[in-house]
């Protein structure tokens, strides 16, 4: 079975348990401290990767960074995980259980590039775009990169909206070298 299938499996069974424990916003913001935490520090990642590192090592290791900080279902369930030798499959878990709880509460997720820094108008008239679309809330995630010279780049779910100069012409110049070479 693949990592990501069983991730899902475990993830759709915290947030049952959650659920059921009235603990779903808490346990919702465990898993984003859990992945902000192992995105900043990748030596935990490969701990709870290594297949060597006893189980009783990797829960302490989990205990001592997220015991006190975290609810105590969740680190019932990091112990769980590490005793079933499912260490490896904490991180993506807890980015399932995310994209799972998004789902559930209809949060769509945006990001958008652009040449220079968006105005707070504009962020609000794009979230107002997105959720158009469908969603009851959005994060709209804003980055900037000058090398699109003008415009911005749109990103939801799958689908993207290319309004960048710097794309406008690429295309003219692919449309030039075509007629060139034709």
């Amino acid at each position: 079975m693949s990592e990501i299938t069983v991730a899902y499996r475990y993830a759709k069974s915290l947030i049952d348990l959650a659920e059921e424990r009235n603990a779903l916003e808490a346990i919702k913001d465990d898993m984003a401290f859990f992945v902000q935490t192992v995105k900043a520090n990748s030596q935990l990642q490969a701990v709870l990767r290594n297949p060597i590192v006893s189980h009783d090592k990797k829960t302490k290791i989990l205990q001592a960074i997220f015991t006190g900080k975290v609810n105590p279902n969740t680190d019932a369930f990091f112990k769980i995980m590490v005793d079933k030798s499912r260490g490896e499959i904490l991180y993506p878990t807890a980015q399932e259980f995310l994209n799972q709880y998004n789902l559930k509460k209809e949060v769509v997720k945006a990001t958008v590039v652009s040449a220079a820094p968006l105005s707070e108008a504009n962020k609000q008239q794009i979230i107002s775009e997105v959720k158009s679309l469908g969603g009851k809330e959005v994060q709209l995630l804003a980055k900037v990169d000058a090398s699109l010279i003008g415009g911005f780049i749109l990103t939801v779910g799958d689908r993207q909206i290319d309004t960048s100069v710097s794309t406008s012409l690429q295309k003219m110049r692919k449309e030039f070298a075509q007629k060139v070479i034709q």
